[in-house]
């Protein structure tokens, strides 16, 4: 599986089988988090085995059963906090998918407190990922038309054409897809576009 196939086939999966993760998916989930830590400056990181994360009654209303591995997004506060959450995140998630586990992101559904104490106060936490195999794939959801999100008008280059019909495959608060893409300077530009619960993160994760 590739990244295309990945993002194609990626769905948000609250409900998982139990199944550990092996210890060699396990190691390569682990240096693909360094990678990003590194990059970016975050403190990402992942537990295993630890049900408390989603022991709480917001993620049993949130349908979120069996999720005993998650991945933690936090790090020092900063402007651009929110937006590298998202970025790096999802960059995480789709190697999760080439790998054959399932994920779904969580704002609210999850045990804050529970969490909270995997990392230093200093660090503010701004969401999680479950992650794990899934009792089933998934739902694709619908997408905006790709003339509702352009900002450049014309005929657009093949390129840019594709990376557009990926980005609007991208997971986005409540399938929200508050951001607009355009094309500057011969490079791509994407944008926050109206007002909405974590359009930061979504912006990120649409990069």
């Amino acid at each position: 599986m590739d990244i295309i196939q990945a993002i194609k086939e990626r769905h948000s999966v609250r409900a998982y089988t139990g199944k550990k993760i092996e210890e060699e998916k396990r190691r390569k989930l682990e240096e693909i988090i360094e990678e990003c830590n590194e990059e970016s400056g975050l403190h990402i990181q992942i537990r295993y085995d630890d049900p408390s994360g989603f022991d709480s009654r917001l993620a049993h209303y949130g349908k979120f059963r069996n999720v005993e591995n998650y991945i933690i997004l936090a790090g020092l506060s900063s402007e651009d906090l929110q937006e590298k959450c998202g970025y790096y995140g999802e960059k995480i998630v789709l190697e999760a998918q080439m790998m054959g586990l399932n994920t779904c992101w969580a704002a609210l559904t999850f045990n804050k407190g529970n969490v909270k104490k995997s990392i230093p106060v200093i660090e503010k936490l701004v969401l999680v990922i479950a992650i794990g195999y899934g009792e089933n794939q998934g739902k694709a959801h619908k997408s905006r038309s790709l003339e509702s999100v352009m900002v450049t008008k014309g005929k657009m280059p093949d390129w840019f054409h594709k990376g557009a019909e990926a980005a609007l495959l991208a997971p986005t608060a409540m399938n929200q897809q508050k951001f607009k893409m355009g094309i500057k300077d011969g490079s791509p530009v994407i944008r926050v576009s109206g007002k909405g619960p974590y359009t930061k993160i979504d912006l990120g994760i649409v990069k």
